[in-house]
C-alpha cells in the first residue's frame, strides 16, 4: 500500500523529532511491505521566516493533497513580538480550519517503567487508559471576533455552535467508544450554559443508535477533579473546544513526561493532522536530547486512524514499550537504573525493536 505523508517540522525540535519518524515510518514499511512517499514544507516560524506567512499557500496545497500529514512543533520566543495574526501558533490554526480537522484525538496511556514519574500516586495512575475527543474547529475559539466595549472596559467573546458541528464529534466519539472498553463519558456545563444543554440533548439523542455503548455525563468542574483522583474510571471523553482544550492539557501530566504524548487532528474520511503534544523546546532544539517518542506515537496514531493499519500500528506502540522496558530514556524521562540516551539513540531502540537489528544499525549504534 503506498501513501503519501507531508511532513511539517516547523520549529524548535521539529525537525529533530520529525527525522525520528521518517526513520520509524521507513522500517514500518519495510517490514510490513507498504511503501510511503515523504515530502517536507514549511510551517510556524520557520515560514514566517522564509515566506513571511505561518502557513504558505504551497503547504496548504499538499497537505490538502496528502493522505496524512506529521507536524514536529510551532512556536518559540523567536517570534514572540509578532502581532498576533503572524504568530506560529497561526500556521497551525490555519491548517486545522482550512482541512476541516474538527476532531482532536488525545490517548492518556502510562508506561509501567515510568509510573513513578507521575504526580498522582503509582496506585491511581497504574492501569490508566483515556482518549479524549476534543471538538476542535467550533466554540468560543471560533467564534464572532472579540470585541471590547464600553470604551474598553467591557469584553465580548462569543461562543458559536451548529447543531451539525456537534453531532459530528458525538459520532466519533461513540464509534471510538466501540473499538475501546464500551463506555463515553460526555462532559459539559449544562447546569449553566446553553451550548452544553443542547450537547447533552444531543449526546442522549445519539446514544440510542449505540446501546452497546455506556454513556456518563460529567460536568466539567467535577470531571477535572475526576481526572486527579480516579482516573481509571475513564474511558472515552468527549467535550466541546475550550474544555477538551483545558482537561486535555491537565490530563498530558498524568502519565509524567509531555514527551510521551501523541495526539492527532481528524476529519470524517480519515484524513489527520498527527503531532506531539509538547512545545518547540527551542531551549534544547540542536542539542539531540528532544523525546521523540511523542512523535513515534503519533506515527502509530496514523497508522491506525488515517491508514487503518491496525497491525502495523501496534507494532510501533510495542516498540515504543519495549524500548523504555529495557532502560532507554531522553533527558526529560528517569528511568530507575536504566541508560540515558539521545534522540537519535531512542529512535535507533525503538527501530531495532520494530524489525531485525541491520536496520536499525543503518541509523546509529545505541550501545555506545
Amino acid at each position: 500500500m503506498n501513501k503519501h505523508i507531508v511532513l511539517l517540522p516547523g520549529d524548535g525540535v521539529g525537525n529533530e523529532i520529525v527525522e525520528s519518524a521518517k526513520h520509524v515510518l521507513h522500517a514500518a514499511a519495510s517490514e510490513f511491505g507498504h511503501s510511503f512517499t515523504l515530502h517536507e514544507y514549511a510551517i510556524g516560524g520557520a515560514a514566517i521566516d522564509h515566506y513571511d506567512t505561518p502557513l504558505p499557500e504551497t503547504t496548504l496545497e499538499a497537505s490538502r493533497e496528502a493522505d496524512a500529514i506529521l507536524l514536529g512543533a510551532v512556536g518559540g520566543d523567536k517570534w514572540d513580538a509578532l502581532p498576533a495574526e503572524k504568530r506560529p501558533e497561526k500556521g497551525l490554526l490555519g491548517i486545522r480550519k482550512a482541512l476541516g480537522l474538527f476532531a482532536n484525538l488525545r490517548p492518556v496511556k502510562g508506561f509501567p517503567s515510568l509510573l513513578h514519574a507521575s504526580p498522582l500516586k503509582e496506585h491511581i495512575i497504574d492501569g490508566s487508559d483515556i482518549l479524549i475527543i476534543r471538538e476542535l474547529t467550533g466554540g468560543l475559539y471560533f467564534g464572532k471576533p472579540s470585541e471590547r466595549r464600553d470604551n474598553g472596559n467591557a469584553v465580548v467573546d462569543t461562543l458559536y455552535y451548529a447543531r451539525d458541528e456537534m453531532e459530528r464529534i458525538i459520532d466519533k466519539a461513540f464509534q471510538s467508544a466501540r473499538l475501546r472498553r464500551n463506555h463515553l463519558t460526555s462532559v459539559d456545563k449544562a447546569n449553566v450554559l446553553e451550548s452544553s444543554r443542547m450537547w447533552r440533548e444531543i449526546v442522549n439523542e445519539k446514544s440510542k443508535e449505540y446501546p452497546d455503548v455506556v454513556v456518563e455525563h460529567e460536568l466539567v468542574d467535577a470531571a477535572a477533579m475526576k481526572l486527579i483522583t480516579q482516573p481509571n474510571q475513564f474511558d472515552v471523553m468527549v467535550t466541546e473546544n475550550m474544555f477538551g482544550d483545558i482537561l486535555s492539557d491537565e490530563a498530558s501530566v498524568l502519565t509524567g513526561s509531555l514527551g510521551m504524548l501523541p495526539s492527532a487532528s481528524i476529519r470524517s474520511d480519515g484524513v489527520g493532522l498527527y503531532e506531539p503534544v509538547h512545545g518547540s523546546a527551542p531551549d534544547i532544539a540542536g542539542k539531540g536530547i528532544a523525546n521523540p517518542l511523542g512523535t513515534i506515537l503519533s506515527v502509530a496514531m496514523m497508522l491506525r486512524h488515517s491508514f487503518q493499519m491496525e497491525e502495523e500500528a501496534a507494532a510501533v506502540e510495542r516498540a515504543v514499550r519495549e524500548s523504555l522496558a529495557q532502560g532507554y530514556y531522553t533527558t526529560d524521562l528517569d528511568i530507575k537504573n536504566g541508560q540515558l540516551v539521545s534522540t537519535e539513540q531512542m529512535t535507533a531502540a525503538v527501530v531495532e525493536n520494530l524489525t531485525v537489528k541491520s536496520v536499525s544499525d543503518s541509523i546509529c549504534n545505541i550501545y555506545v
